[in-house]
């Protein structure tokens, strides 16, 4: 998605409180991680983890569907948390088979971008449970008890969009406070990645017709229930019509802060939860509270 460079999931106040300065550190060529110089904040590595976190999960849910197993002990983490759920989706339609994999290999290679550019500072893989967590969904958007999101391959698509969805809208209000060009040149790298995978789960659910475009858009307003109070979330229909990107009225991409995407993952709208949902324990590192 979530896929990120990690910056970008936080309101500008909190951005310019870390004073981003530091850049990131990998083959990539950027400049090695510092820590904030402010004692008792919120530091770099702690939203690089955040980060992390979110990527465990796409990449977990991409290749289990793809290749029926998922990320390598050498990429999880020492002690890293269970993975529950997923299995490998029989794809009757072989084009959208090559998407999903294609999807597979960006997600593991951001867990990898971030797990190097944070060294020994990289959390493990947290606790991740899709069969509880797509249960919640299926519930809050009315799609049945039965809905596995690995059962075909219009579910395994809908999934992914729940994901995308939200990595996307996570970075879109940020890069104007990117001060430092490396952040930026990665920060839109990674964004533009996110945005091709939003765009191919959004129109190939529309593709498939009515039911797909019904479940896409309960899902959505399942969405919007949790991550906040401002009514901002969007179906892949409205109006009638497609609605593949969902913007402003000006084109642009809409903004989640990191609590918003806390919610939807935890799936639940309390204030200060610290797992739930997704991450039955929580995600690991300082950025965790709704």
């Amino acid at each position: 998605m979530i896929r990120p460079v990690p910056s970008l999931f936080l309101p500008r106040r909190l951005l310019l409180q870390l004073g981003l300065g530091a850049t990131l550190a990998s083959s990539a060529g950027l400049a090695p991680i510092s820590r904030a110089d402010e004692p008792g904040g919120v530091m770099d590595e702690d939203i690089f983890q955040f980060a992390l976190n979110l990527e465990y999960m796409e990449a977990e849910y991409y290749l289990r569907g793809t290749t029926g197993k998922g990320i390598d002990g050498s990429d999880a983490g020492a002690e890293a948390g269970p993975v529950t759920g997923g299995s490998q989706v029989s794809f009757d339609t072989p084009a959208i088979g090559e998407f999903m994999r294609e999807v597979a290999e960006n997600e593991l290679a951001h867990v990898r971008f971030y797990r190097k550019t944070l060294g020994d500072q990289a959390v493990p893989r947290p606790a991740i449970d899709f069969d509880a967590g797509f249960t919640a969904v299926a519930k809050a958007a009315g799609l049945g008890e039965d809905f596995d999101p690995f059962g075909n391959e219009m579910n395994f698509v809908l999934g992914g969009m729940l994901f995308e969805d939200v990595g996307v809208t996570a970075y879109a209000g940020a890069a104007t406070v990117l001060k430092n060009k490396d952040f930026l040149a990665a920060a839109a790298g990674i964004l533009a990645v996110e945005a091709y995978h939003m765009g191919m789960a959004r129109s190939t659910l529309y593709r498939m017709g009515e039911q797909a475009w019904k479940a896409a858009n309960a899902v959505s307003d399942a969405r919007d229930k949790i991550d906040g109070s401002e009514d901002k979330d969007q179906g892949i229909q409205m109006d009638g019509k497609a609605n593949i990107v969902p913007s402003t009225p000006d084109a642009i991409a809409f903004t989640r802060t990191p609590q918003e995407v806390l919610r939807i993952v935890y799936l639940t709208d309390q204030e200060g939860a610290t797992k739930g949902g997704f991450y039955p324990n929580g995600m690991n590192g300082m950025i965790n509270s709704t």
